[in-house]
């Protein structure tokens, strides 16, 4: 079973989540440590997958969404026929 690949709006939600996330923790930790950074690139990392992996695929929608709504039958006007003459039977 192959992979399905990420669409552009996964990839594009990703990356920002990653960029902004890691940009984010690194100025309200204040860390300076290697052992840190690499924490929070790790966990910026994991943040940009989850957002990415939500990300709604084009060709997928909820089930209450795909039911169609039940149709009412089309009634068209149908021309009037015109009546046909009466023939009487004749006794043989």
């Amino acid at each position: 079973m192959a992979m399905p690949r990420p669409t552009a709006a996964q990839l594009a939600y990703g990356s920002c989540t990653v960029i902004l996330s890691t940009l984010a923790m690194l100025l309200l930790s204040q860390t300076r440590s290697g052992a840190g950074i690499a924490l929070i690139a790790v966990a910026a990392l994991a943040l940009g997958l989850l957002v990415a992996m939500t990300v709604p695929l084009p060709g997928r929608r909820s089930a209450a969404v795909e039911q169609p709504a039940p149709r009412e039958p089309v009634r068209t006007p149908v021309a009037a026929a015109a009546p046909e003459p009466v023939r009487e039977r004749t006794a043989s």
